[in-house]
């Protein structure tokens, strides 16, 4: 068997990014699952199916949390924004972690459909109660790539250089091989 990843891990987590595992998101989670430090049953967004997955990756057996995460169990849901109570405070545009609020401070604020991934945590903050989570059809495996993307690209737009540990993992890593064999290349010939 090969060896385990956190990329591995991470591949089968909802890439929700809601922190509800006590993790700063899907990636840092399953970092924890493969240094062993977290267990496998603590993604309600993920469900049965994704204890499942991470169950059979790890060889730990699922079968003590099922019961459990059944009950647990987060549907895929997307936020909504009342417009007509929605005073532009921002508050629910910071904490975003898939950068899917679109506003500007006292206009009204929208959600990117596609973007969002009803992490929810964009309602404690807002003072006006004015975002609701609906439940909607679960995402396909190439929403989640999308989602995972979003997140790397706002942690790399909000968080400073010296703390972030590791280079962003795309979807796209051959083709970020390619370009950057390419622009080595043109190095060597501007010489």
């Amino acid at each position: 068997m090969d060896k385990l990843t956190a990329k591995t891990i991470d591949a089968v987590l909802p890439q929700t990014q809601c922190g509800l595992c006590g993790y700063g998101g899907c990636l840092p989670y399953a970092k924890a699952i493969v240094a062993t430090q977290a267990p496998i049953n603590l993604c309600p967004p993920g469900g049965v199916p994704v204890l499942q997955a991470l169950s059979t990756l790890t060889g730990i057996d699922a079968t003590p949390y099922v019961a459990d995460m059944a009950h647990a169990a987060k549907p895929a849901q997307l936020a909504v924004i009342d417009e007509a109570l929605c005073i532009g405070c921002t508050k629910c545009i910071a904490v975003c972690p898939v950068d899917a609020i679109l506003g500007a401070p006292k206009q009204m604020h929208g959600i990117l459909t596609d973007a969002c991934t009803g992490c929810g945590l964009c309602l404690p903050p807002c003072p006006m109660d004015c975002i609701a989570l609906v439940e909607v059809t679960p995402p396909t495996q190439a929403k989640r790539n999308d989602w995972r993307l979003r997140h790397q690209q706002h942690l790399a737009r909000t968080t400073p250089p010296a703390q972030v540990s590791e280079p962003i993992i795309t979807p796209q890593d051959s083709a970020l091989d390619y370009i950057a064999a390419a622009v080595t290349r043109r190095k060597g010939l501007s010489k």
